[in-house]
């Protein structure tokens, strides 16, 4: 018999603390987590504590954090919400695509450009 994945130490659901809905507006699955100076509380759980630690290097998005920490992403939505209540992240939506191009003022720009001297 081989064996299968591992199975995860601590369920998904106490990462939410039985909660149904996170403590603040809940936060899309694209949105950028940066981590603050702010030192992390010696009560925090350990699940913070990873989060927090992924976050030093730099920006992730919810999606990246939770495929990193092995959680579902409504769980990192929980804990990420959480914290950033806390003061020790900071959230910001996602970046919206760009929209489509006008293609005559890209051609008028090149006139524009191609007419200089």
């Amino acid at each position: 018999m081989t064996p299968g994945p591992a199975r995860r130490l601590i369920p998904a659901y106490l990462v939410t603390g039985g909660r149904t809905r996170p403590a603040g507006p809940a936060l899309d699955r694209l949105a950028v987590l940066v981590r603050t100076d702010a030192p992390v509380p010696d009560d925090a759980g350990s699940q913070a504590r990873r989060l927090c630690a992924l976050l030093e290097p730099g920006a992730l998005t919810v999606v990246e954090c939770a495929a990193h920490l092995d959680l579902p992403v409504s769980a990192t939505v929980f804990l990420a919400t959480d914290l950033a209540a806390t003061g020790l992240l900071l959230t910001r939506p996602p970046i919206p695509s760009a929209g489509e191009i006008d293609r005559s003022l890209v051609e008028r720009l090149l006139v524009g450009l191609r007419s200089l001297p």
